[in-house]
């Protein structure tokens, strides 16, 4: 348990990265991370391995003004770099167009040329794996054309970000909502988030149909969402739609979720992205708003029964409502004191030791039930930190940018401000 003394985000992010920095292993010149301090291999991909930690370094460098953060994430470029011409995996979170999203955001904070060019040897590398219609079997978000679609977009390549969604019109299942899509070719059932799921696809369409002057896109992307909307179990005041349908037999599922990953947050952040596109449609900002009744009706971050809410990471967890709540913050003035109980709870939920401060997550289906505590992004470390720094500058009238934008999350913007 942390002491009092620490209970503040910039506090528990400063304590977390000396533990962050304490995982890592140099291998030749460079740095890498593993999911847990006792894991053998290593991983160079952005959800639980280096390239997730790069961005909550260079979040890092930024607010503390410590040269051992940069050093650090132009040291983990190095391995990350090496890793790109072999790695076979081309996806946002699990391949190389992750890798190329946080060697580029390397590149453009400490203006490290080996990590822009590691970064255009990556896109070059997705550009020769695209077989004209896919990379892999995968439509979704975390593995599949969608993330990879999202990640050409952030570094401008439009004629890569539309090949990507090329084939989403084809495979788009009418619904009696909408459309939705599979994960992959044969897979059942019908998923309906974020992650992997039929609203994952209509962010990367409204995102590359909105950058690309492609209407059909967007249209297409719309009936996506409608087919979720369609779906809302939670009346007219808020916003929760079932994991999937059928719903995916799996004992450690369950039907409602509020994370980012299969729930109410990361609804609410393509809702976010609709509202950017189309300013002048009030239906979006008001399934915004829903999500967070919602999430603020929810009970979490309390942990009221086993399963319900045992996980702190940005993926599936508290981190990744903060991220939510901060923007809500920034857009509407409305978040910061739902934000403070998150990062309360997420001081109550760190272990702290000579090593620093950690965080590990809840399976309450095993035993021992508290998981060994990891680095990444996804759930872990890494993701967290970088949520509080987040939530640091917003309590210090900081600028509340990320150092490295993720393109899966819109920037915040006023109201009234043009979309970025």
């Amino acid at each position: 348990m942390i002491t009092s003394a620490l209970a503040d985000s910039e506090s528990l992010a400063d304590a977390a990265l000396e533990w962050v920095l304490g995982a890592a292993r140099t291998v030749n010149d460079g740095l890498t991370w593993p999911d847990t301090p006792t894991d053998e291999e290593t991983s160079p991909v952005l959800y639980s391995g280096t390239s997730g930690v790069l961005p909550a370094l260079l979040d890092a460098w930024r607010y503390f003004d410590d040269d051992r953060y940069a050093d650090a994430a132009v040291r983990g470029a190095r391995s990350v770099a090496a890793a790109v011409d072999s790695w076979e995996d081309s996806g946002l979170y699990t391949g190389v167009a992750g890798m190329a999203v946080a060697l580029r955001g390397v590149h453009r904070i400490l203006d490290d040329t080996a990590a822009g060019a590691s970064a255009d040897r990556a896109l070059d590398v997705l550009r020769a794996r695209f077989d004209g219609t896919r990379w892999n079997d995968c439509y979704e978000l975390i593995v599949g054309n969608a993330g990879i679609a999202l990640a050409a977009l952030e570094f401008g390549d439009l004629d890569l970000a539309q090949r990507a969604v090329q084939r989403f019109a084809l495979a788009a299942e009418p619904t009696a909502g909408g459309v939705h899509w599979e994960i992959r070719a044969g897979a059942e059932p019908r998923l309906h988030h974020m992650s992997h799921g039929t609203l994952g696809i209509v962010y990367a369409l409204a995102g590359v149909g909105h950058a690309a002057g492609r209407p059909d896109l967007v249209e297409l992307a719309l009936a996506g969402a409608a087919d979720v909307v369609s779906r809302n179990d939670a009346g007219p005041n808020g916003f929760l739609v079932a994991h999937s349908d059928p719903q995916q037999q799996h004992e450690k599922i369950e039907r409602y979720s509020y994370g980012w990953c299969h729930g109410t947050a990361g609804d609410a952040q393509v809702f976010r992205l609709l509202n950017h596109i189309q300013p002048d449609n009030p239906a979006w900002a008001g399934l915004a708003n829903r999500c967070w009744y919602t999430l603020l009706n929810s009970g979490i971050p309390q942990r009221s029964r086993p399963g319900f809410w045992d996980n702190n990471g940005r993926c599936c967890g508290t981190a990744g409502v903060l991220a939510l709540a901060c923007d809500r913050h920034v857009e509407h003035g409305d978040g910061r004191t739902f934000a403070d109980v998150l990062v309360g709870d997420l001081a109550t939920r760190a272990t702290t030791d000579t090593c620093g401060i950690r965080w590990s997550n809840i399976e309450h289906r095993e035993t021992p039930s508290v998981l060994p505590a990891t680095t990444g992004w996804a759930m872990g470390n890494a993701g967290i930190i970088r949520e509080l720094l987040r939530h640091a500058r917003i309590s210090t009238g900081k600028d509340p940018r990320y150092a490295v934008p993720f393109p899966d999350h819109p920037p915040t913007a006023r109201p009234t401000a043009a979309w970025e």
